[in-house]
Order: C-alpha cells, then structure tokens, then sequence
C-alpha cells in the first residue's frame, strides 16, 4: 500500500441500514482513507453476498417456487450463454477491451448505495476505495444446479463461476477508476466458508483447488492496479491465502488471532514480501461482546492479537507496519445502533493505536 502515517481501518461491507445514502454517509465519515461499498440486503435480498453478483451469469436463475438462485445446464440458452461469456471474458482480460465489461455490470436492483457511493468517491477521492466480492470457493458452493449439486465440484461451472466473479470485480475497478482516479481500488473476496476447509463437510475439496481459484482472480486483479485481500470470519488453514497472491489477508481476530500463530512461517513471509494482516478486530458476530466492547479493551485484544505472532520471533515492528483495522466480519446482521458502534469502534481503536507511543506502519 502506499506510504502514510498510521494505521488505516475500513470495514467488511454488509451493514442493516435501509436507507442508501446514511449508509454511504455513515462509511465515510468512520473510514475516510479506505471508504467501502456498503452491502444492504434490508433494501433488498439480491445484495445478499450469495445473489448480490448473480447477474449474466450463465445459467444462473431464480427459482421463485423456492426462492432460491440455481444455475440451470440444461436452459435452452445454456450453450450460447457460455460461449457469447467466453467471448466476452477473452476480450476484456486478454485484449484489454472494456466495452463487454459492462454487460457484467452490478445493478440498482442488487447494490443499491452504489451510485450515491461513486458520486461521494469522485468528491472525497480517498487514497483507497474498497469494494468486495463473494470469494469463489464460498460462491461455487452455494451455488447449486437442478440437483442441488455445488457449482465448485463441477469443473466447468467452477470455471464459469471464477470467470464471472473476476469480471465482477473488475467491473467495480472500472467504475471506481471513473470516479476517482486517484483512489487505489482494493477488493476483498469473501470466504466465510473457507472456514470450513478439512471438515466432512468438504471432504473431497483439494488445497489446490481453492487455491488457484484464488489465485486466478487475484493475479487478473492486480493487474488491474487493485489490491486483494480474503476475508474469513473465522480460523482457516492460513496457507489457503498465503499462497494465493494475495494481499491482505482478513480475519475475526477478535477470537481466532491465536490460529495465526500456527502458520507463523506462512505468515512471516507473507509479511516479508509485503502482505498485510487486517485484524477484525471489533466483534460483529458476538452482540454481547460489542455491547460491552471500548477502545481502551480493544486496544488490549489487539496486543493480545501480535503477541500470537511476536511469540513465534516474527519481528513486532514489520507486524505493525503490516495492519490494518477492521470489524471482525459484516455488520448486517445487527441492529443499526449496534452496526453503527462497531463502525465507531473500529474507526477510535485506530486513532487510538496511531496515537500510541511508538506505533509504526508503512
């Protein structure tokens, strides 16, 4: 990231609100240097992170029966659809022509806040701009067809669907470009589930997998001059993300710092070559913890957090010069007071450690 003087803070993206603009208002005013696209699945269900990106995906469509998104294989269009999106994804990733791109557009209709956030951006122009996506291992498997098996398992959908997730990311560059030129974009992938990597659950699930369906994304990203992070609300294998290409790794580390510490070697190179840890720091998942959380005990878990890594000799000041402060995962599950105080919290947890005698980050 670029130099500056502090740590820096931003937030996962889902918030409760239901009004657009004091969602957008609200996420500029606790986080002016790394500002997000807010999430509100209380305006409407489809910016859900599991249908917000489903448009023009091949396919892809909504079973009103069971209110549910599937992608169908055996549509009448199925095939054209394929090959008119193949067509599409070599012109804009290969040949580096933008006009396709807005075919694979995000719409009012799944992110509401997006056209009063990019008129705030282009006023603000913050130094960075993050938006996020659904990371490819959470979206192939929520993503069924007609017999409700995963789209990851099988390897053209799981290809389709890690090409579709790249054009939407890309998509949100672009228009964070024509905002504001001189905002770095950062887009985070989503990957709760993640978490669950190793369990019976996924069994079969190859590392390998997983990770160059990351990598894939990530390398067409930041060749796009964003920066990309994963976020987990939860412990996972951490080499899963360290490997990956990725830049920020994004984690609940309000209860999951001491798994860090199991991966130090991982992680110690991750920070050498110039990866950062974005500490979720303030509990979203918990309202008994944010309820009763401060600054001055968050400033504790934060300590508490490093020590996990110092302990294993990885050097304290590359740690700090490597942060950057977050909740521990979305907001949207919580009440507006309550959202709105985890917003609060995050942003004074990092004025105050920026204000604290010998804090470092690059």
């Amino acid at each position: 990231m670029k130099k500056n003087t502090g740590f820096l803070a931003t937030a996962i993206g889902s918030l409760p609100h239901t009004d657009p603009q004091k969602a957008v208002e609200l996420i500029f005013k606790q986080f002016p240097d790394i500002p997000v696209l807010p999430q509100l699945a209380n305006v409407n269900p489809n910016e859900d992170m599991t249908a917000q990106l489903n448009e023009k995906i091949p396919g892809v469509l909504y079973d009103e029966t069971d209110k549910r998104w599937y992608i169908d294989q055996e549509s009448e269009t199925f095939f054209e659809e394929i090959e008119e999106f193949y067509l599409d994804y070599e012109s804009i990733v290969n040949d580096g022509d933008q006009a396709p791109l807005e075919k694979y557009a995000i719409s009012r209709e799944h992110c509401s806040a997006l056209p009063l956030f990019l008129e705030k951006l282009a006023a603000e122009k913050p130094g960075y701009v993050k938006g996020q996506i659904t990371g490819p291992f959470t979206f192939g498997t929520s993503l069924v067809d007609r017999e409700k098996r995963c789209a990851f398992y099988d390897e053209t959908l799981k290809e389709i669907t890690v090409k579709a997730l790249t054009l939407k990311a890309l998509w949100l560059v672009k228009k964070f470009r024509e905002a504001s030129p001189e905002s770095q974009p950062v887009i985070f992938m989503d990957e709760p589930t993640i978490s669950q990597y190793g369990t019976s659950a996924f069994i079969t699930v190859k590392k390998d997998d997983i990770i160059s369906s990351f990598s894939e994304i990530a390398t067409i990203l930041k060749s796009a001059g964003a920066l990309v992070g994963i976020h987990c609300c939860g412990k996972s294998d951490w080499s899963l993300i360290t490997e990956s290409n990725i830049d920020i790794l994004n984690f609940d580390a309000f209860y999951f710092a001491q798994s860090l510490g199991l991966y130090a070697g991982e992680i110690g190179n991750f920070l050498n070559n110039g990866g950062k840890i974005a500490w979720g720091i303030v509990p979203t998942m918990d309202t008994d913890a944010l309820n009763t959380a401060t600054v001055e005990s968050l400033v504790q878990k934060y300590e508490e957090a490093v020590s996990y890594l110092t302990n294993k000799n990885i050097d304290k000041d590359l740690i700090l010069e490597s942060s950057i402060i977050t909740p521990s995962c979305g907001a949207g599950s919580l009440t507006k007071d309550q959202a709105e105080k985890a917003m609060q919290l995050t942003a004074g947890l990092t004025e105050t450690l920026n204000n604290k005698p010998g804090a470092r980050i690059s």
